[in-house]
């Protein structure tokens, strides 16, 4: 994050998901930044994919905004990235179709999508696992949400 947006009226937001196995039972985590605020968020779901982490990842993240922001969103999935911005809004001029059959995860998508609505969200791509400290922690968050449900602690955790 730059001095440039943390100085804007801007919420910044990190996400990671992941699975482990993948499918099997995955976790998800997200950090906010707003006007030197920090919030991180987490949980995870038995029987899913990394996908479907990195989407809730997202969807998490934007629902717990109280009002409709500007975002910039930081997101490790090329999935995630290049579904919102160049795959989405073909699936949306189609009915929610696409050329090669049905669209996976269509729930979640449309989620996205909706929030979308709400949210003035700049979607952008960074590498993961390369040091870079939100990143890095979305990826914590997630592992702890998926060894919690794997020792039997269920539920999302949510901290401020």
């Amino acid at each position: 994050m730059s001095s440039t947006e943390a100085n804007n009226d801007v919420v910044v937001i990190h996400t990671d998901g992941g699975c482990v196995p993948n499918p099997g039972t995955g976790g998800w985590g997200a950090v906010l930044e707003y006007q030197g605020r920090r919030k991180e968020l987490s949980g995870g779901e038995r029987n899913t994919t990394n996908n479907r982490m990195e989407l809730m990842a997202a969807i998490k993240a934007l629902e717990s905004l109280k009002r409709p922001c500007k975002v910039i969103m930081y997101t490790d999935s090329e999935y995630l990235q290049k579904g919102v911005s160049q795959w989405m809004p073909s699936w949306r001029r189609r009915g929610w179709k696409r050329k090669g059959g049905e669209i996976k995860n269509l729930d979640l998508w449309r989620e996205l999508d909706r929030l979308g609505e709400i949210h003035d969200i700049d979607w952008r791509w960074l590498r993961g696992h390369a040091g870079h400290p939100e990143n890095e922690r979305c990826d914590e968050l997630a592992s702890q949400a998926i060894a919690s449900l794997k020792s039997g602690k269920a539920g999302a955790r949510t901290a401020e």
